[in-house]
């Protein structure tokens, strides 16, 4: 079956159909890994994104449910080069097509990804619609593609209700704003009892509790439609247990501290994003979603200062916060794509809450 990417500027690509035939307006952004696409389709980030994978060819080991980083895959859209009807892997359970299809996410793929990730570079992420009507009408489609916004996202693809994982270490409370599963398991397989949080959690109920530690997740969304969860983190912040928090938590951190954020052309994401360490001078190779970035010229140095860059185009990638035992980062350690590379974040981490206690 023929289906349309139709984007903002009027741009149409033609190509075919893949996982559920329905119509669809979202947010069009591109992820630059070679594999791992059964980790970004379950990635709670996407939430409120279709996903253009620019490795022309996706599925081709398969879907292995041990690797889903959520219950469930996130993601409106889905939009690749090829897809590969027949999975070559000792591991793989399923074929991504019926993967798209029982979890009703559309798709469209025999597109030119590289001319998409082209155009989505030169004039910014931008909306689509992947359709299969032939006679569509995109004069009427492109004020609903102008109009659209994810909206507050975090809400959706939180937990409801606490949960605890057992561990003889430090007790560590994981706010929830739409967490990896790898997150919380970097923590427990270093001993942590974890409780993880929905991210509308009363700061005082997680005070109360007397963690040794909080863990802030990533999550999906404009970090500024938080306004609510920023006043329970500005909490946070003012007492004295070791925060560490990753990608939107970072950001959060950021704004509850009285520091800005904005949008990015084009975002980061993917599993090759080099950062560096300011402290050490070291480079490592990090796994990013992200399209909104901490602001560094309104940073009070008094507050926080800059404790990654990103070598690519020196955007920020994480905090140090003066005075505080808080430290946030905007890549993923908790991804392996170096494959180790950053993972001794949460060895910092757990060296924070020892000396703490």
């Amino acid at each position: 079956m023929k289906a349309f990417l139709i984007l903002e500027d009027g741009t149409v690509f033609t190509g075919t159909s893949i996982g559920k035939a329905k119509e669809i307006i979202s947010e069009i952004v591109f992820n630059t890994s070679m594999t791992g696409y059964l980790e970004v389709l379950t990635d709670p980030s996407y939430a409120g994104q279709a996903v253009v994978m620019t490795y022309p060819l996706i599925g081709n080991y398969g879907i292995c449910h041990e690797d889903m980083e959520s219950g469930r895959p996130w993601p409106d859209g889905f939009i690749v080069r090829e897809l590969s009807r027949v999975p070559s892997n000792f591991r793989s359970e399923d074929t991504i097509q019926h993967f798209l299809l029982e979890h009703d996410i559309p798709g469209i793929c025999g597109i030119d990804t590289r001319a998409l990730t082209k155009i989505l570079r030169e004039k910014g992420t931008m909306n689509g619609c992947i359709t299969t009507d032939e006679n569509y009408n995109i004069e009427e489609i492109l004020p609903k593609l102008k109009a659209y916004t994810t909206g507050k996202v975090v809400e959706k693809v939180t937990c409801k209700e606490p949960y605890v994982l057992p561990g003889e270490g430090p007790k560590v409370a994981l706010l929830d704003l739409g967490a990896k599963r790898n997150i919380v398991r970097s923590l427990n397989r270093r001993g942590c009892q974890v409780t993880v949080y929905p991210a509308d959690t009363p700061a005082e109920k997680i005070i109360a509790a007397a963690p040794d530690g909080i863990m802030l997740s990533n999550g999906p969304g404009d970090p500024k439609e938080c306004e609510s969860i920023i006043r329970e983190i500005k909490k946070l912040y003012d007492t004295n247990i070791p925060i560490f928090a990753i990608c939107l938590g970072h950001q959060l951190m950021a704004l509850a501290t009285g520091a800005d954020t904005h949008k990015m052309k084009y975002g980061h994401r993917g599993g090759n994003h080099p950062v560096k360490d300011l402290a050490t001078g070291r480079v490592y190779i990090s796994s990013q979603n992200h399209g909104y970035v901490v602001d560094t010229e309104k940073l009070d140095p008094k507050v926080a200062v800059p404790a990654f860059v990103n070598v690519n185009d020196g955007t920020n990638e994480g905090l140090s916060y003066t005075g505080k035992n808080i430290f946030t980062v905007q890549f993923h350690p908790e991804a392996c794509p170096g494959p180790q590379d950053s993972g001794y974040l949460f060895d910092r981490f757990m060296h924070m809450m020892e000396v703490n206690h």
